[in-house]
């Protein structure tokens, strides 16, 4: 742990922040002392029984002679008193590694709850999904070299693909030693981020530690200096390869087994904890205590555990309790077996038969024991709960497979505590899932052979989505999980409140609820990351329903990122008016959810895209990428998560998620663009109709829309999206038209009528691709989509056709779809013309125009001061002004459904639209000035500013051109450089400028000689205007000055100074060295640069930034200013009295229903899933991917070898079996043979040798 912070203490010491966050541990955790003297025996009353002198006690207790008399038998519990403990903090082994490990000393009576909550909330391990306790092998022998394969590549690797903590000692000997090792060697092995690393944590009784003084300190050690004393011997000294250490003191000291009850009682708890986040996981977190060798007294411990119902795996042939156990279970179990099947006097016989082969085995195995009648109980004991007990003969199986050893023992155990109802493979499928073992689950749960039922993968399918683990919710969406079922509104709601404390999205739904709750007093700071997570839980449910996260604080997230793309999420669930205000919306949510919401039960309408939405929040990528694939409208989802993303990235402060983020937006991009190309090849007029289809899923918006929101510079560069806006920008007109005809046809419009300019004809166009058959099939009622292709200045009239189409009264005209009455040719050809936005453009333009010229003659020429003033051109030019200012409001608050604040910050959002309403505000300021003789001459200045500003407006209009267009972009570019440039110089020639200036003139309180001196002049120098007769002194300057200090402060210019004029001389050569070659090069360095840069992606800039100009010309009237206040009263009669809708209202927005809809969605997912399937054979065909499936064989290789070596196995033990057999028949046949009681009729059979034997006896 780094020591981010930290705060001055009473004493004046910089406390850490480790050392700040643990100062409460003595309060809570003790130690224990031992304080009364009981006599060991063996000692000749130099030492007690706890292990420590006599000298080492209280002298209270020494003198304490009746207590020393009656007392035989030393308890900790009675003999020690507890004190606040003064060894805890972080631990520094000297000459290991600057990784520093959490030791705490703790009484053995002290509560697990408290210390679990420690090593998780305040250590920050991470809460594991299995604990493996390994027992015994903790004395100083040397241990079987597959025992250490057995802990190297068995168990530590499992741990590592299961998340688990391993407990033991934590000493350097025995097992604890070995373990520490594996656990360094995989450490250093496994990647930090696609491999979690095995936490190993050390329970060891205190008193028993070396150099235990090194640890002592009662206001904590951060860290404490620990020394080992020999490295390359077993010790009782700390392992260095361990991240936590509990030392368990019970008062003694040099003696084992004082941490054995607590750590039991930990184990204990820890089985009744959740796994996942913040104990959000399915299952229980599994404890699994596997015995290595051991000692007869590990019995008691063994015994314990199993009346607990813990689960046992025990090491066969690794030594000591191990093989006893493994030999009673084995061969007495199966004796008892035939016994007990067998008819017999009574039921007493077979137990004290059981018994006896106890007590035989003990002392077979414990010879030394003295103490059998108890140990034989214990034996018994554990007999009984045989079942909880696995036997792993690891000198014969391989540990590769031994995370599937641990995953059977468990489920063995776990099936011996199910209810008679319950799905015996339920509890194997949540322990798959707790340790994301998907390939465990497919090849022993999901191969066709069990049938799982919903409410199997229920809570399982929960657990997958909140711990991330997608494969095996793609696994549960392919066997039988039905989303639909699964995702209500209520259960999305949980998967939000699931959300970690440290995440963005925490954060902002966070703020979301303050919003709501109108206080900030329930929820706690944005900025606090270092809650534990059992305290923030907590602190939620006491909360109120009211005040927990709800679809009200998704939908304002979600309108946070989206901004005005999307329509608010959710609200048709909470029954709001989409429309409806963020204050009045905040009102009705307070009022709906104090009450019971009712919402919560429905399903929710899109399961995949609002799964989608949440992985996409939690920059999730693996799971959104599933998700995306799982929901419909591909091009669109991908998209909005590209957008999402995008937004997201800006919020983000950590470097690492934001460009994770980055990623994953770009890779969603890059989806839409491949979908839509699989799209446009297929069918063109589909794929148009895509782009600009109104999605139901996603609030309302277009593929168009939420590209341009997202910044898709790739997908717009597409060229279908290009053909769609070139099929839109021309309207009925071809494309192959100049630009001259058009010209010309403005100013006389009676050649539109004419062969002049050509259009397409429609009806012969429609009927080719209603009758054109494609990949689906032929359909005459396909014209739904080709009829986007033509006229968009009819499109309300397109969507009363497609409403038609699918209604009863036309559905049985197939080939002839309803059309509307056509209007007369006159008109027609009219408003094909007219409303062409390339005609509105070009319009535009030459007004434009025309409006400059006036503007410029009215200020060069006939700009008359008041009160001869204004004259007649000046007003035709307010006129002119005002019918642009008129179009403004127009396209401000005129144009969608949006609020008027939702309209005033889209419109602020565009760069240009704030240069048009720079040079607005400046024209009537201007104009008003002018007209009162005071400031006449202050109007006329800012008129002839804010005739520069129109004039720049021309930049923008141009940028529809291909040549233009991506020129302007480079110079907008090219701009940010210049602005860094500028601060360099800034700095650089004020520098120069005061030092110049106090040099030359040592006295000069003339401010406007002051700045022209320091700054312009300065300046000036980078272009070569240097005055060196004033500069200089050795040159002749022949303008009169003086030294007086009255008259240079009454306004004469001063004289120059003489002294130290070679330091000005050396400044300028210095300042003009920086600035016309450092300075200068390094700006043409920064174009250049910027110039390559964006000269390679210039094309798709351009064609991105071609959207906004036609979506702009598309929805303005035909005519231009001043003309289009014509325009403007037509419309105000058309919507205000008539209360006709708008057509181009829905610009680029096309409402499909019913039939026509379901066809595009099922084209598109068609489309979708022909590229993913394309994608996966070239995946496939990758060479990873070849040695992945080579590595799968070889690994079923090495399994079926293993398995021969295991029927190799019982065939030798059955060749011993037959051996034995053979021996006693001849034995019993020699016997007979030898004997006089009978004779037989014939001799013994002889033993016929085969040649295969003969072959085998020659070898």
């Amino acid at each position: 742990m780094k020591d981010t912070g930290g705060e001055v203490g009473g004493d004046g010491v910089k406390l850490s922040k480790s050392e700040k966050d643990q100062s409460w541990i003595p309060k809570i955790f003790k130690k224990r002392v031992c304080t009364t003297f009981v006599e060991d025996s063996l000692s000749n009353g130099v030492r007690c029984q706890c292990g420590g002198a006599r000298n080492a006690h209280a002298s209270v207790a020494l003198g304490d002679y009746f207590s020393t008399a009656i007392v035989n038998q030393w308890n900790s519990s009675q003999h020690s008193s507890e004190y606040p403990t003064d060894a805890f903090g972080e631990l520094q082994f000297a000459g290991a590694s600057k990784r520093h490990s959490h030791f705490l000393r703790l009484s053995w009576d002290t509560a697990p709850e408290r210390v679990y909550n420690l090593i998780t909330a305040q250590w920050g391990l991470p809460a594991p999904n299995l604990v493996v306790s390994v027992v015994g092998g903790e004395e100083r022998t040397t241990m079987k070299t597959w025992v250490r394969e057995v802990l190297r590549q068995g168990l530590v690797k499992a741990s590592q693909s299961t998340g688990a903590w391993i407990i033991t000692t934590g000493l350097r000997e025995g097992v604890g030693r070995c373990l520490g090792e594996a656990v360094r060697d995989h450490a250093t092995a496994a990647s930090s981020v696609s491999v979690s690393k095995a936490v190993a944590l050390g329970i060891a009784p205190w008193g028993l530690v070396q150099n235990q003084q090194q640890l002592v300190n009662p206001q904590g050690s951060f860290p404490a200096k620990y020394y080992i004393n020999d490295v390359s011997k077993d010790s009782c000294s700390l392992d260095n390869n361990y991240q936590a250490f509990l030392l368990v003191d019970d008062g003694s000291v040099g003696r084992r087994g004082g941490e054995t009850g607590f750590r039991a009682k930990l184990e204990d708890y820890i089985s009744h904890q959740r796994t996942g986040i913040w104990g959000s996981g399915s299952i229980n977190i599994p404890v699994l205590c596997m015995l290595i060798s051991g000692e007869a007294s590990i019995l008691e411990r063994v015994d314990l555990s199993l009346k607990n119902s813990m689960p046992w795996l025990v090491l066969a042939g690794s030594g000591g309790v191990a093989d006893f156990l493994s030999d009673v279970l084995e061969n007495i179990s199966s004796a008892a077996v035939v016994q007990s099947s067998g008819e017999g006097d009574g039921e007493a016989c077979p137990n004290v038969d059981l018994k006896d082969r106890m007590a035989e085995r003990l002392r077979k195995f414990f010879p030394s024991e003295a103490e059998t009648d108890k140990l034989v109980e214990r034996a018994l004991s554990i007999y009984q709960n045989r079942d909880l007990i696995t036997i792993y003969h690891g000198e014969q199986e391989a540990p590769n497979d031994f995370d599937t050893v641990l995953l059977k023992a468990l489920v063995a155990a776990s099936k011996q505590r199910l209810s008679i109802d319950a799905n015996p493979y339920n509890e194997e499928l949540k322990l798959a899932v707790t340790w994301n073992r998907v390939d465990i689950a497919k090849s022993e749960l999901f191969n066709g052979g069990i049938h799982w039922k919903y409410e199997d993968l229920e809570d399982s399918m929960t657990d997958a989505l909140i711990n991330d683990k997608p494969q095996f919710v793609r696994l549960f969406t392919e066997n039988g999980l039905n989303i639909l079922k699964y995702l209500t509104y209520g259960r999305l709601e949980s998967l939000y409140r699931s959300v970690g404390d440290g995440t963005l999205l925490y954060q902002l739904l966070q703020r979301c609820l303050v919003e709501r709750l109108g206080t900030t007093a329930p929820v706690s700071p944005l900025s606090n990351h270092q809650d534990p997570p059992l305290k923030v839980t907590a602190e939620k449910m006491q909360r109120g329903p009211e005040a927990q996260i709800s679809l009200f604080e998704v939908s304002g997230v979600l309108e946070l990122l989206t901004g005005d793309v999307c329509q608010p999420f959710y609200y048709d669930a909470l029954e709001f008016d989409p429309l409806l205000s963020r204050r009045k919306a905040l009102r009705r949510a307070r009022e709906l959810l104090r009450r019971d919401c009712m919402y919560r039960q429905d399903r929710c309408l899109f399961p995949w895209a609002s799964l989608f939405i949440w992985a996409v929040l939690q920059n999730r990528s693996e799971m959104a990428t599933f998700f995306w694939e799982m929901a419909g409208e591909s091009v669109l989802s991908a998209l909005s998560g590209c957008k999402i993303l995008r937004e997201l990235s800006k919020l983000e402060d950590e470097t690492e998620a934001k460009l994770s983020m980055k990623e994953l937006a770009q890779k969603f991009e890059n989806l839409a663009h491949d979908i839509f190309s699989s799209c446009y090849r297929s069918n063109e007029s589909r794929s148009f109709t895509l782009l600009i289809r109104k999605s139901p899923v996603w609030s309302g918006t277009t593929c168009l829309q939420m590209g341009m929101g997202a910044d898709a510079r790739l997908f717009f560069s597409h060229d279908g999206v290009q053909s769609l806006l070139s099929q839109i920008w021309w309207g009925d007109m071809k494309r192959n038209t100049e630009v001259w005809k058009l010209l010309i046809t403005l100013f006389c419009p009676v050649l539109c009528y004419t062969n002049f300019i050509s259009f397409r004809n429609h009806t012969d166009q429609q009927q080719e691709e209603e009758w054109k058959p494609d990949e689906d099939g032929p359909g005459p009622d396909e014209s739904a989509y080709g009829t986007t292709v033509f006229s968009f200045s009819d499109i309300k009239d397109i969507e009363t056709d497609d409403q038609d189409m699918i209604s009863p009264r036309t559905a049985g005209f197939k080939g002839i779809p309803h059309r509307p009455p056509k209007r007369p040719f006159i008109i027609s050809r009219w408003r094909q013309f007219w409303f062409a936005p390339v005609t509105s453009f070009l319009g535009n333009v030459l007004m434009y125009f025309l409006f400059l010229l006036l503007f410029a003659y009215v200020l060069l020429v006939d700009f008359l001061p008041p009160p001869s003033g204004p004259a007649i051109t000046e007003f035709v030019l307010y006129f002119w002004v005002f019918t642009i200012v008129c179009e403004e409001i127009r396209e401000t608050f005129f144009m969608g459904t949006m609020t008027w604040r939702q309209s005033m910050r889209v419109y602020i959002q565009d760069v240009w639209n704030k240069c048009d309403l720079t040079a607005i505000s400046l024209f009537i300021i201007g104009a008003v000035c002018r007209m009162f003789e005071w400031s006449y001459e202050f109007g006329r200045h800012l008129l002839c500013a804010d005739y520069m500003v129109f004039t720049l407006r021309l930049i923008h209009i141009f940028a529809i051109h291909k040549q233009l267009g991506p020129k302007i972009i480079m110079l907008g570019k090219m701009m940010k450089d210049v602005f860094f440039f500028l601060f360099f110089l800034g700095v650089w020639l004020v520098a120069y400028g005061v030092a110049n200036q106090a040099l030359v003139y040592p006295y000069d309180p003339n401010l406007d000689r002051i700045f022209r001196r320091v700054f312009y002049r300065p300046y000036l120098h980078i272009f070569g205007q240097i005055p060196v007769e004033e500069i200089d002194v050795g040159m002749d300057w022949e303008k009169p000055c003086t030294d007086n200090m009255t008259l240079i402060r009454e306004g004469e210019e001063p004289c120059r100074s003489q002294f130290s004029n070679w330091l000005v001389v050396i400044l300028l050569v210095i300042y003009l060295l920086v600035t016309n070659i450092v300075l200068i090069n390094l700006l043409i360095a920064m174009f250049s640069y910027t110039f390559s840069e964006v000269q390679a992606n210039s094309d798709i800039y351009w064609k991105f930034q071609r959207y906004n100009l036609i979506v702009q010309y598309h929805s303005r009237p035909s005519l231009a200013p001043p003309l289009i206040i014509l325009s403007h009263l037509n419309l105000f009669i058309k919507r205000i009295i008539r209360k006709v809708p708008s057509i181009k209202i829905h610009h680029f927005v096309l409402q499909l229903r019913g039939k026509a809809a379901n066809r595009l969605m099922t084209w598109e997912t068609i489309q979708k899933e022909d590229f993913l399937t394309a994608q996966n054979k070239i995946q496939k065909s990758s060479d990873s991917e070849r040695l992945k499936r080579v590595s799968v064989k070889v690994d079923d290789v090495l399994k079926h070898v293993t398995e021969s070596r295991d029927i190799d196995h019982r065939l030798r033990a059955l060749e011993n079996e037959m051996e034995y057999c053979s021996n006693a028949l001849s034995w019993i046949v020699e016997t007979l043979a030898q004997g006089s009681t009978f004779k037989p009729s014939r001799p013994p059979p002889t033993l016929k040798v085969t040649s295969s034997s003969k072959v085998s006896s020659s070898d």
